[in-house]
């Protein structure tokens, strides 16, 4: 299901969308617009940031669990934690555009290095597919550039893996191309200007207005 007002920001760690995601924060014409991200800031979000973090150490099917329970709250749940945030579902069906740093795009890609294929392509196979998707192209060599300056490196931050992560990205996208034509897939050079990249987000963006 395609669930109409929702955009999603996707690519390996590195790529830039938070950095997009607080430049469209800017913008006036996006001053009524939902913004959130995964892992989100219910307390499920909260637990999966620590074990990014590297402070608490899981089996990767429970990691693919767990990323899936805090997607379920993000879609269908409501939490004051989280400034009153009604939900992707609720949002959007309420007309509200509703943008999110990452989704199951995320789940797909890094949990299939993880853990293989099935078990997160089985979590995630009931949750709604964005109106838009934008996949943030980069060489892992210059996203970890990017990532260097930091001051804390998350467990997936690291070369060999953001290598599988990134052919892995790619494979899902061509796949949710083929498969499902009425998801529009921007694909972003990541490396462009951030102002070049805003641009052609807004341009996306403006017409679901």
């Amino acid at each position: 299901m395609i669930l109409k007002n929702f955009a999603v920001f996707e690519g390996i760690d590195g790529a830039g969308t938070s950095t997009q995601i607080q430049l469209l924060k800017k913008r006036e014409e996006c001053k009524n617009f939902c913004f959130t991200a995964e892992p989100t800031s219910f307390p499920t979000g909260k637990f999966l940031r620590q074990m990014l973090k590297g402070d608490i150490t899981l089996n990767p099917k429970t990691s693919a669990f767990l990323f899936a329970a805090d997607r379920a709250e993000h879609v269908w749940g409501k939490s004051s934690e989280n400034g009153g945030f009604m939900g992707i579902e609720e949002a959007c069906l309420n007309n509200k555009i509703t943008v999110s740093d990452r989704y199951i795009f995320s789940s797909l890609a890094y949990q299939k290095v993880t853990c293989g294929k099935e078990l997160p392509a089985a979590l995630n196979s009931f949750f709604p597919l964005p109106e838009l998707l934008f996949f943030f192209e980069i060489e892992p060599e210059d996203s970890l550039k990017r990532i260097s300056g930091r001051e804390t490196i998350e467990i997936y931050e690291k070369s060999d893996f953001l290598k599988e992560t990134e052919k892995a990205y790619r494979e899902v996208i061509n796949e949710y191309e083929k498969s499902v034509p009425q998801m529009k897939i921007i694909r972003i050079n990541a490396v462009q200007p951030k102002d070049v990249i805003a641009e052609k987000i807004w341009n996306e963006l403006k017409n679901l207005l």
